[in-house]
């Protein structure tokens, strides 16, 4: 699924009204009657409605939503913010004509003029519509308004926001403030739903969102081209090949991972249990002569080299013609693993070919910093906050994370996974595809180096880079969920997700 700007939110419905023959006053009822249905299949008749409404069109799609909902019975107060009586829109004075004037529509209706409002009751039995701002707010609420957000927020009341909570702008903006900002238990996006969303310090105030379909053009969503994506199952069985009746090993490609130490060697099963499980048709893991045993036994299916090391990888070299190379689970940061990584990135650079870096070959490039310029072209980084700090510097937050992580894409031609609550895909043209799927159980040692797995197997296979970190970070995620349904969310172990990522795949291709 796209997911489009403001600006281009805008566009949308200017194309929507104008191919469909709307005026805006016309696109705003339908709205209201769209967001009247969704509004009522969330809240049951019976429970007093306190509503809070704006000046703007966000506030005419509340009044005409609400205007609709009385006339069906639903119990409301209706507060109509118009501080010194002229700041209505056209479309919003007309929606307010209409609530007035309707007699089936019983409800209390006080227009707020001055400066002198007194707050409504409001208690954890409290139903809140907030209709304050609508995704064109761009700025952030202050004065009265903040204080009436702060109320509503420590009121307890079950809240529901109209296509953004109110305070929060619609595109990503840093340094915002989530106590002035409504927190809303559920979200109607009206239309599509706004960038914002997937930024993680956001997920508190948005609340479970949903889209409320109110009719725009699918032509002008095709005609506009967006920089994020929201990865969603569809698309990524799509990515999947289709396996033939008659067909070897050979025919779905072979994987190495340079993963494990003296200590980590857990790390090495994981990352190589999981490369088997995504389906590459030969995986050999290659650790510390202290490894042998341990994944031999835990990983039958899956080769072994050792290096000359007992405790540490000291050297990087490809024997074989693998489709695919991971390194990093559990590999350490020791000079000797570090100058063995420095040695392959050169000659992989050389060679032009993209591999797969996570966990400490990300730390070993952080603690020599021009590794960087021998990471070849469309190589796959999964770093998680702390690594990519320590990568390309402290960021302030997550938003500023997301707006680095696209620059050092730019720079070095690379694909970045940037993990966290929401994942982000972030490949060399700027572009962000961000994770739907996955859980809080995901929250545990060792998932990363799944993920690793996971994403070196797809590319063994003959999926490209980018399209195999896409498939790769949504059957992990599906994967994690698995794997709580069966241990539930504390009991969850990254060995439980590593298992579980055949079924992952099952699941997404059916």
């Amino acid at each position: 699924m796209r997911l489009y700007s403001n600006d281009d939110i805008r566009r949308i419905r200017q194309h929507t009204m104008s191919e469909q023959q709307l005026s805006e006053l016309d696109f705003v009822l339908r709205t209201g009657d769209f967001l009247s249905e969704a509004l009522m299949r969330e809240i049951k008749p019976g429970r007093r409605i306190t509503v809070f409404a704006g000046e703007n069109d966000c506030g005419a799609y509340t009044l005409e939503a609400c205007r609709l909902m009385c006339a069906a019975g639903y119990d409301m107060e209706i507060y109509l913010f118009n501080i010194g009586g002229h700041r209505l829109t056209p479309e919003c004075e007309a929606c307010r004509t209409r609530l007035i004037e309707d007699e089936n529509a019983s409800c209390d209706f006080i227009e707020v003029t001055g400066l002198q409002f007194t707050m409504p009751e409001l208690s954890e039995k409290s139903v809140v519509i907030d209709g304050l701002c609508d995704g064109n707010y761009s700025g952030r609420l202050t004065g009265g308004y903040q204080h009436i957000v702060r109320i509503i927020n420590e009121s307890g009341a079950r809240i529901i926001s109209v296509d953004v909570p109110s305070g929060l702008p619609s595109d990503p903006t840093s340094g915002l403030i989530n106590r002035n900002i409504v927190n809303a238990d559920t979200t109607l996006a009206l239309g599509l739903p706004r960038i914002a969303f997937f930024m993680a310090e956001n997920a508190e105030v948005v609340g479970r969102w949903k889209v409320v379909d109110i009719g725009y053009s699918h032509q002008a969503m095709r005609n506009i081209q967006e920089n994020y994506y929201l990865i969603e199952s569809s698309e990524v069985s799509l990515l999947l090949p289709r396996r033939p009746l008659c067909c070897s090993k050979a025919d779905f490609g072979s994987a190495i991972i340079f993963a494990g130490s003296y200590g980590m060697e857990g790390a090495a099963i994981l990352a190589t249990k999981a490369a088997v499980r995504s389906g590459a048709g030969k995986v050999t893991c290659y650790s510390a002569r202290c490894g042998y045993f341990l994944v031999q036994s835990a990983v039958p299916s899956a080769l072994f080299l050792r290096d000359q090391s007992d405790v540490m990888i000291t050297e990087i070299v490809l024997k074989h013609d693998y489709n695919a190379v991971g390194i990093g689970p559990g590999i350490g940061t020791d000079d000797s693993t570090i100058n063995a990584l420095e040695r392959f990135l050169k000659v992989a650079n050389a060679n032009s070919r993209p591999l797969v870096l996570d966990a400490d070959a990300l730390n070993c490039i952080a603690l020599r910093p021009t590794m960087l310029n021998y990471v070849p072209v469309l190589s796959v980084l999964t770093p998680h906050a702390a690594e990519f700090d320590r990568l390309f510097g402290t960021q302030p937050s997550p938003e500023a994370r997301l707006a680095k992580a696209m620059e050092m894409a730019e720079a070095y031609k690379v694909i970045i996974v940037l993990k966290g609550y929401y994942t982000y895909v972030v490949r060399p043209d700027r572009k962000v595809c961000i994770n739907s799927s996955g859980t809080p159980a995901l929250a545990t040692a060792g998932t990363g180096d799944v993920l690793t797995g996971i994403i070196t197997g797809l590319i063994a296979q003959g999926i490209k880079p980018e399209m195999a970190a896409v498939a790769g970070v949504y059957i992990h995620g599906v994967a994690g969920q698995i794997a709580e349904n069966r241990h539930g969310q504390y009991g969850v172990a990254a060995d439980d997700v590593a298992d579980s990522v055949g079924a992952a795949i099952k699941k997404i291709m059916k």
